[in-house]
């Protein structure tokens, strides 16, 4: 049985707790971040979704290289990652940074974008 590809009870259940710790984590490091951040600039967010597309990318290599079971893509990949990273906070902080300061906001999106593809560009580079 492919776990990737048929959805069962269990891809659901691998899913959805590789999301629920990887959404603690964000929330604790968030809360870490935001104790030490005084800035305008989102760094929690910036820097949670930095660290997830780093990690995403190297768990990914390393399925390339060595075939591991499907169901640990499924808690590590798709439950994991996609639970600690967040999309939708870093589009509204984008909106609410354009609104009010309008240069921090391109920034903000710029960064994410260019950083992020840097570092899934370079988890390429070292498996």
């Amino acid at each position: 049985m492919n776990v990737m590809n048929t959805p069962s009870l269990l891809s659901v259940v691998f899913v959805g707790g590789g999301s629920a710790v990887g959404a603690v984590a964000r929330y604790s490091l968030g809360k870490v971040i935001s104790r030490v951040n005084n800035s305008t600039f989102p760094w929690g967010t910036w820097i949670i979704n930095m660290l997830g597309t780093l990690l995403l990318g190297l768990v990914f290599q390393e399925f390339v290289v060595v075939h591991h079971n499907p169901s640990w893509w499924l808690i590590l990949g798709t439950g994991f990652c996609g639970g600690f990273t967040t999309f939708s906070t870093m589009a509204l902080e984008t909106v609410q940074l354009l609104r009010t300061r309008l240069v921090l906001g391109l920034i903000y999106l710029s960064t994410s974008l260019a950083v992020g593809l840097i570092l899934a560009w370079m988890t390429t580079l070292w498996l």
